[in-house]
């Protein structure tokens, strides 16, 4: 009798791990679905340095939803599009969803009266607002510290002139800044250039 009972409590105790195990495999998997990881979002913005593109500031009419303009060309924001499409996230959508419910919200720099699908989500003020809206603004600083890989920044260049660019997991020569990944005229590159410019914008956007 004494046996069974031993038996019976080492059944008990071996389901009870079965089931602790399983539970902590379960919350790990649904973690990991749901918090995109800095380090995938800043390779995806290395591996487009690997794609010839030339600086095109032209209108392109594009699909909807995943649309992009030619894989050849791009801006700025062409860049930031494209590391989140890498890891299945769709800013053409996402913006154009946003901006559709919420028009009042974002600027009127360009005299537009309604959405359009081929080129919001291509521009600097309208993605600085929606991330700002998401809830994914961070503070600006002159720390290099405070720019982690897959943090997006903007920057004024000059008058109305904005850019903006994507924070890798690669360091510059002495060490002490992040690289950035942008295209400000020569295509899709890697560039030491945090703190060249004035930074209007910093966020971080699901990771």
């Amino acid at each position: 009798m004494l046996s069974k009972v031993k038996c019976d409590r080492n059944a008990h105790a071996s389901m009870k791990n079965i089931l602790l195990i399983l539970f902590f495999l379960v919350f790990h998997v649904c973690f990991s679905q749901s918090v995109i990881k800095p380090l995938d979002l800043s390779s995806s913005a290395i591996e487009l340095t690997k794609q010839h593109v030339t600086y095109d500031p032209s209108y392109f009419s594009i699909s909807y939803p995943n649309g992009d303009v030619p894989s050849d060309k791009g801006v700025c924001t062409d860049v930031i599009i494209r590391a989140y499409r890498k890891i299945d996230i769709d800013l053409q959508k996402e913006v154009h969803e946003d901006m559709k419910a919420n028009f009042g919200a974002y600027p009127k720099i360009w005299g537009l009266s309604s959405t359009d699908k081929n080129i919001d989500h291509r521009r600097v003020p309208n993605l600085m607002v929606f991330f700002k809206r998401n809830d994914a603004e961070k503070p600006i600083s002159n720390k290099a510290m405070d720019y982690l890989p897959g943090d997006i920044v903007c920057w004024n260049l000059g008058g109305a002139t904005t850019h903006i660019g994507i924070v890798i997991d690669q360091k510059s020569k002495d060490g002490k800044r992040n690289l950035i990944v942008h295209n400000i005229g020569g295509g899709q590159v890697i560039e030491d250039c945090l703190f060249d410019f004035k930074i209007i914008g910093h966020y971080r956007y699901k990771i």
